[in-house]
């Protein structure tokens, strides 16, 4: 049989992943609380001895408004909408810089065992809104690996995509600036075309936290193609603590013990995925929840031999296997 595994993959942005949807003004306690979150989920993944990917938007990684504007690419997106450049509104906006720069942060995750230091692009940018090229892109990428390895000293291997958006250009592209794996959404068609977004999509994929809407989640990592990077398909958005309706919190943690149980039973992968901001709403609660899943995970390792895998070490599986 093969060999199963929980994959975990972080979105780590701060506010630089919700500029063009909420304002930062009256927000600054959620990052606050991020903040103080971030260390305490790095405790618990030490002590269980997870593995975990922080995606990390490249601008966090700066330290001031004076380095961010060093480590910015000259070629910027060419978004026909400039409200989806973090540039146009950074630029325009007195902001507080705890919410945006996380330097600290970022070498405490460097720091922890099992930890690694992907990339969300540098401008939390979007390759699937009109007005972009792919040379944009390439800048873009190219900025996120330059701070960090000139800050942190690290060689970035993997790629979330900012809202889940991405084409096989994209793609390309990513493995073309040294990355070697992504991940990527489910083939569930409420999954497709996140640009395109409806409430219906929202609500179904809400629903199948919950209950089984879609196709199976958990898989069998593929060699990947020449000139591509490994994909690694989502298996399950790890959504935040609902105070006001605790039986969906049930609901939620059983669905997704279910589909580990699945996948470790029929040797496959299973890839959790969430922003550190989602557990700072209700940061007790959330690092319950995360420490439950954990748990079942320790579970898993003992009847099945389930693995914990960062997607950094899942390329290195591709690369053997190729």
């Amino acid at each position: 049989m093969k060999q199963s595994g929980l994959i975990i993959s972080l979105d780590f942005e701060l506010h630089w992943g919700r500029f063009d949807k909420v304002p930062l003004k009256g927000n600054e306690a959620y990052y606050y609380r991020t903040r103080e979150v971030i260390p305490r989920l790095l405790a618990l993944f030490e002590q269980y001895q997870i593995k975990a990917t922080w995606a990390t938007v490249g601008m966090l990684m700066a330290g001031d408004a004076e380095e961010w504007e060093r480590f910015s690419p000259s070629l910027t997106p060419g978004f026909h909408e400039q409200a989806f450049s973090a540039y146009h509104w950074f630029r325009r906006a007195s902001l507080d810089p705890n919410c945006l720069f996380a330097p600290d942060l970022v070498r405490e995750i460097i720091r922890a065992p099992g930890q690694e230091l992907g990339s969300h692009t540098y401008s939390h940018y979007y390759t699937r809104i009109s007005g972009q090229q792919t040379e944009e892109f390439r800048a873009d990428l190219l900025a996120a690996r330059h701070i960090a390895a000139e800050k942190f000293g690290q060689d970035l291997q993997s790629l979330v995509f900012p809202r889940n958006q991405y084409h096989l250009a994209a793609l390309k592209t990513a493995r073309e600036t040294g990355f070697r794996s992504v991940r990527t959404n489910p083939k569930d068609w409420f999954w497709q075309r996140p640009e395109k977004e409806t409430w219906v999509k929202k609500g179904f994929r809400a629903s199948d936290s919950l209950v089984p809407l879609g196709k199976k989640t958990s898989f069998f990592p593929e060699i990947p193609a020449r000139g591509f990077p490994t994909l690694l398909p989502a298996s399950r958005f790890f959504r935040p603590y609902q105070d006001r309706m605790p039986w969906m919190n049930r609901m939620k943690l059983r669905r997704i013990s279910e589909e580990m149980d699945l996948a470790a039973r029929a040797g496959e992968m299973y890839h959790l995925w969430w922003h550190p901001h989602n557990l700072a709403q209700y940061p007790e609660q959330s690092l319950e929840e995360v420490k439950i899943v954990l748990e079942f995970f320790s579970s898993c390792r003992e009847r099945y031999s389930m693995q914990s895998h960062s997607m950094g070490t899942m390329a290195k599986i591709g690369d053997l296997e190729g």
